[in-house]
């Protein structure tokens, strides 16, 4: 069944790949009045039934998205959204422009305070085909080490700059939450907290009960095969922070 009215308050989730966003979403959905429907952009979502919806137009998606979501039947939905990684809008040009003018959109920005940590669990997740682990999964070997030539480091890295900038740029500061994956790791409670207040419901206490587990725990220097070739080629620039090995969070779960 498809709801059509009344209009939910829409959200919509942001970022680079593998900043958080599938586990973030799984927090949210636990409100009973709130309700994220994965990515919209990805064919192969199971939260969508419809698997031609990329051929409407950008328009006609975001109404899907915001005002004939599928229902749920254990929910009375009063915020309704979606997620939608940076390399998504490069397949769409117009799509970012026509979800700026989206009236009322709030926009929950993820991003990872080390931008390389992202890279390196995305070329893992590529070469392992493995993109999300369940507390439900049995042990499985850890992902694969990878080498991460320099030329994807510097376009990877400009890329989230840009992707950031322009979010940044696009939307004013009322409608725009940022989150640091590092901090919903470690204080989610908090940042459910601060994101409830954002999106304007109810404040509601996390079960603890959330079924995504990080797929990589060990640090950089163990896991990039060529970290030192990469740490002294950044030396000295605006991304050698990146390479710092004190930067570490403490492993969830």
């Amino acid at each position: 069944m498809i709801h059509s009215q009344p209009a939910p308050a829409p959200f919509v989730i942001l970022g680079m790949p593998r900043t958080g966003t599938h586990y973030l979403e799984e927090l949210l959905n636990e409100h009973p009045n709130v309700l994220s429907n994965g990515e919209l952009l990805n064919r192969y979502d199971a939260n969508w039934p419809d698997k031609d919806r990329l051929m409407r137009s950008d328009r006609e998606l975001l109404e899907l998205a915001y005002l004939r979501f599928p229902a749920r039947s254990d929910k009375k939905v009063t915020h309704v959204g979606c997620k939608i990684n940076e390399p998504q809008f490069h397949e769409r040009p117009g799509f970012f422009d026509e979800l700026a003018r989206w009236p009322g959109l709030k926009v929950i920005l993820l991003s990872r305070r080390n931008t390389l940590e992202s890279l390196r669990s995305l070329v893992q997740a590529r070469q392992s085909r493995q993109w999300l682990k369940f507390s439900s999964d049995d042990d499985t070997a850890p992902p694969p080490r990878v080498k991460l030539p320099i030329a994807s480091c510097e376009d990877y890295f400009k890329a989230a700059d840009d992707f950031h900038t322009r979010v940044e740029h696009s939307y004013a500061s009322t409608s725009l939450l940022e989150i640091e994956y590092e901090r919903l790791l470690l204080e989610p409670a908090a940042c459910l907290e601060t994101t409830w207040r954002f999106l304007g419901v109810q404040p509601l206490q996390l079960s603890g009960r959330a079924t995504l587990q990080r797929l990589e725990k060990r640090p950089l220097e163990e896991t990039v095969e060529n970290f030192e070739e990469l740490r002294r080629h950044f030396a000295g620039g605006p991304y050698a922070r990146f390479f710092e090995l004190d930067d570490a969070i403490v492993p969830q779960g």
